[in-house]
């Protein structure tokens, strides 16, 4: 049994359901309606080279295998989760330095290069920047397709139930046995519960008398419309990006707020950035937003989500607190997941994901 339809929750459901005689998956909303849907799905950390390692490990196998999973959910649904290789240009990056230092470790192809082949490769760009990294192979995925790809897929799967619009609001327990959850609907019965719930797997988890360190934290974006051709690639500055879709769609984002649940758009966001979407592509003067909105981040320590078997509950697991990277992150941290609840060989070093000592 899973708690939460987000991303994390949905892929995890997609991992498991071919390897277990039954998934039931429970969420307070619509599946995929939370950050999962808001975010921007830029595939790989905004600031990769400022991340612990332990989140470098998990975006660096997301980020290779996204292709297939897109291809596999196109495959068997139609509906294409457009992962979209355009590269990324940060410009005038105060620690340029250390992202350049950190690729060479690392192996990843970023590079500095000089303002002048940005414009000529960008030519909506506004002026005044002077200096330019570069990564080619950064992709984005167009988040609510890849959501209700995800679902499509887990609906067309006989050993699947998906529970829309069921909040749950505790934990069956039989002695140190976590058996089921219960809902608004009543009681659901589960061998292992598995907890995926973002932003509201600490308030859960409390009910247990655990105090998981994961917060809200929200973050608002404007769209606009343009032609298919407008902005060929991403870019970043000052901490706010703008992401092309192949349709022409641009997204600007986004703020870090913290304000508890409330996840209303304000018309303060909404100036802030329009003012740095015409910074960025000055273009954009001349255009109003088709879009605003605002999602609630799981916020966590370092941004390291807790990924395993929950000490002193058998049978309860966590997927949960990936803060800023969930989209980044889910094939990585559901495939690990999926490999400790299986006994398999994990992809990577699960320890420092695993709950036990975190909270």
């Amino acid at each position: 049994m899973i708690v939460g339809g987000g991303v994390i929750g949905l892929l995890t459901a997609f991992n498991l359901a071919s390897e277990v005689e039954q998934v039931i998956l429970l969420d307070r909303g619509g599946v995929g309606q939370e950050s999962s849907w808001a975010g921007g799905g830029i595939v790989s950390p905004l600031y990769p080279w400022r991340y612990n390692c332990a989140v470098t490990a998990l975006a660096h196998w997301s980020q290779d295998f996204y292709p297939q999973l897109a291809e596999r959910l196109f495959a068997s649904t139609g509906l294409d989760p457009e992962v979209h290789t355009t590269g990324l240009y940060w410009l005038d990056l105060d620690d340029e330095a250390e992202a350049l230092a950190w690729a060479r470790r690392e192996g990843r192809p970023l590079s500095g290069v000089d303002v002048a082949s940005v414009e000529r490769a960008v030519p909506v760009l506004g002026g005044g920047f002077s200096r330019a990294i570069y990564m080619a192979d950064v992709a984005n995925v167009r988040n609510p397709r890849l959501v209700k790809s995800l679902k499509a897929a887990l609906q067309s799967m006989p050993n699947v139930t998906i529970h829309e619009h069921c909040e749950v609001q505790g934990f069956i327990r039989e002695g140190a046995k976590i058996a089921g959850v219960n809902t608004a609907q009543g009681e659901i019965h589960g061998d292992q519960v598995v907890l995926s719930a973002g932003a509201w797997s600490a308030e859960l988890l409390s009910s247990l008398g655990l105090e998981l360190p994961v917060e809200p934290v929200k973050g608002q974006m404007i769209l606009y419309k343009c032609a298919s051709d407008f902005l060929s690639c991403m870019v970043l500055a000052k901490g706010r990006y703008a992401i092309p879709r192949r349709d022409g769609h641009i997204l600007i984002g986004s703020t870090l707020e913290h304000e508890g649940f409330d996840k209303t758009p304000t018309q303060t966001a909404l100036e802030s950035l329009k003012a740095s979407a015409i910074e960025l592509i000055p273009a954009l003067a001349d255009a109003e937003p088709v879009g605003h909105w605002a999602g609630l981040r799981p916020g966590s320590p370092e941004g390291i989500p807790y990924i395993g078997r929950v000490s002193g509950f058998d049978g309860l697991w966590l997927n949960c607190g990936h803060y800023r990277n969930g989209l980044v992150l889910a094939p990585a941290s559901c495939q690990l997941f999926a490999d400790l609840l299986l006994g398999r060989e994990p992809i990577i070093d699960p320890a420092p994901y695993a709950p036990a000592g975190r909270f």
